[in-house]
């Protein structure tokens, strides 16, 4: 199981005394789950950054409140400031250790798939994630996607293709298909994608294509 800890202090303060504490770069966050009652936190901004990289929201986060026992997390939601990417508050699900719970676990694509480096193709991820049920202590950080297996464009990745645990069960659809390589366009594709496209901007309401005037 991860050793990732994150301290945290409990919160209680509102308005100008809750934007001090945001200024001191104190991250405002909310613990809950099944039959637990919700807690405001805080728990260091910089501190928080580092989890989510290491965790992401697949990975067992043991959360040290102040005065209580360490319980076990999982990042849930965050929200972010758009202009400057600082967290500016986060869900945090705290989990049973003999409960299966459900969680979306990141795919990571590795290795070279021969359709595309030899024959040209472009590779096409249709998902980047799968759902899966499993005790927490069970769950991947991540799920490894060996793309060298795509050495022809009839080649495709299914989920039922992914290596994982048998302690894990996928909730996905088997049949889904994960990754697979296209042909790359000819060049008369290309030119009637040409000829498409500036059909349609003909079409766009208030555009109207210049025409030559002679002048006297």
């Amino acid at each position: 199981m991860s050793n990732i800890v994150l301290k945290a202090t409990k919160r209680d303060v509102a308005g100008k005394a809750m934007r001090a504490a945001k200024n001191a770069l104190q991250l405002p966050v909310v613990v809950y789950g099944h039959n637990i009652a919700s807690r405001n936190l805080w728990v260091p901004s910089l501190d928080f950054a580092k989890a989510y990289k290491a965790a992401g929201e697949s990975t067992i986060i043991s959360l040290d409140v102040e005065g209580d026992k360490k319980v076990n997390t999982l990042i849930h939601d965050t929200q972010m400031d758009p202009m400057s990417g600082v967290f500016t508050h986060a869900d945090l699900l705290q989990v049973r250790m003999d409960e299966e719970i459900e969680a979306h676990i990141p795919l990571e694509f590795v290795g070279e798939s021969a359709a595309v480096k030899t024959l040209g193709g472009m590779l096409l991820k249709n998902t980047d994630e799968v759902l899966v049920s499993c005790l927490p202590a069970d769950l991947p950080h991540s799920v490894t996607v060996d793309i060298s297996a795509l050495a022809t464009f009839d080649d495709h990745i299914k989920v039922s293709d992914l290596k994982i645990s048998d302690k894990v069960k996928v909730l996905s659809e088997a049949d889904l298909i994960v990754a697979g390589v296209t042909p790359p366009r000819t060049a008369a594709q290309i030119a009637e994608l040409d000829v498409k496209a500036e059909a349609d901007v003909t079409k766009v309401e208030g555009v109207v294509k210049e025409e030559k005037t002679e002048t006297k």
